[in-house]
């Protein structure tokens, strides 16, 4: 039906799409942001084709490039309201490998994992700026100095400091 002239008719439970007079299809009417019905068969066959993945199924496949990058990949999907819609991304990433080589991908997924850039850009963008060679910043955790001049957490409990 794609550029033809349909008329729809939208009840307070329905969408119904005609064609010529024709009902073509109808769908209820789902409450709620973000919230679709799509029929498998409405869809072109790329589209189609998608169903057959699961994440459990893309997961598995970029562990063979290491676990930072299915770590990633399973993010990009836990961000999504359903998984399906970062496929696109975690095939992207997948592509990056085969471009860049697996290592450099999983490099730079241990990277944006550490600084939480969890994207397809931003892997992109660390893989052609060659940020996955540099050394990952180790995050200093260590304490500040002893000094008289510092106060420690129980001078704003109220109670006594006991250095």
């Amino acid at each position: 039906m794609v550029k033809e002239k349909v008329d729809v008719r939208i009840t307070p439970s329905t969408i119904e799409i005609f064609h010529k007079g024709k009902r073509v299809t109808s769908h209820q009417k789902l409450s709620g942001k973000g919230k679709y019905s799509t029929y498998p068969e409405h869809m072109p066959p790329s589209h189609r084709k998608h169903l057959e993945w699961t994440p459990a199924r893309i997961i598995n496949w970029t562990e063979k490039t290491g676990t930072n990058t299915a770590k990633l990949v399973q993010k990009l999907m836990e961000g999504k309201v359903h998984p399906e819609q970062a496929y696109r991304s975690c095939l992207g990433v997948l592509r990056l490998a085969h471009k860049h080589g697996e290592e450099r991908v999983e490099a730079t997924c241990e990277r944006a994992l550490s600084c939480g850039a969890i994207s397809y850009q931003s892997i992109k963008s660390i893989l052609e700026k060659g940020l996955d060679k540099l050394p990952l910043e180790e995050k200093d955790t260590s304490r500040l100095p002893d000094h008289d001049n510092i106060r420690g957490a129980s001078y704003y409990k109220g109670e006594e400091d006991t250095r």
